[in-house]
């Protein structure tokens, strides 16, 4: 079962990994613009428009990556302190009464949302060009679907967690550091 669990997190990493570098193009795109508008006095029509595609894409595709990786918000210093075993009752009560129905109305109304804009050619009205917008509605019922399966895999984790009192095996990249040292503090 932690074999499923860890290929869940893969994918979740892949996906936020791949779209963490899409800062570097929103930091490029923004710098470019900047310097066009205020060096050359010749502003774009399309890094507005761009920036926003993809700061929102970098947000919303970067939620299943920091649920893999157990970094969403919670009040830890509560939290910390409990049993394994009422950490994970609380979290699986949270993921049934909040999380699985919030995310499931933002995949159903985000897909309602795509939908609309595509049928009806919808663009941004924000630059001249007039990007067109259902791509980046897309993104949110597509986030939402990431979010979801990887929700699913926190599910099962709080389950085995409440049938063993450990928690399985998560995969690992980064570290916060009030992590490391309470860890470091119960040694």
């Amino acid at each position: 079962m932690a074999r499923h669990l860890l290929w869940f997190d893969r994918i979740s990493t892949a996906i936020g990994k791949a779209c963490a570098w899409l800062v570097v193009i929103l930091v490029v795109t923004t710098f470019y613009d900047v310097v066009a508008r205020y060096l050359f006095r010749s502003p774009t029509g399309w890094a507005y428009d761009v920036s926003y595609y993809l700061y929102a894409a970098i947000f919303m595709f970067g939620g299943a990556y920091a649920l893999a990786r157990n970094q969403h918000v919670r009040g830890d210093f509560f939290y910390r302190n409990w049993p394994v075993r009422t950490q994970a009752a609380i979290e699986l009560l949270l993921m049934v009464l909040f999380f699985f129905p919030g995310i499931i109305a933002l995949v159903s109304s985000g897909y309602q949302f795509f939908e609309l804009s595509f049928s009806q050619g919808e663009r941004t009205q924000t630059s001249l060009i007039q990007l067109p917008l259902y791509p980046l509605k897309a993104v949110i019922p597509i986030a939402g679907l990431l979010m979801l399966f990887q929700g699913v895999a926190e599910t099962i984790r709080c389950v085995l967690a409440l049938r063993d009192g450990i928690w399985p095996q998560r995969l690992s990249d980064v570290e916060e550091t009030e992590t490391r040292l309470a860890r470091e503090a119960q040694l």
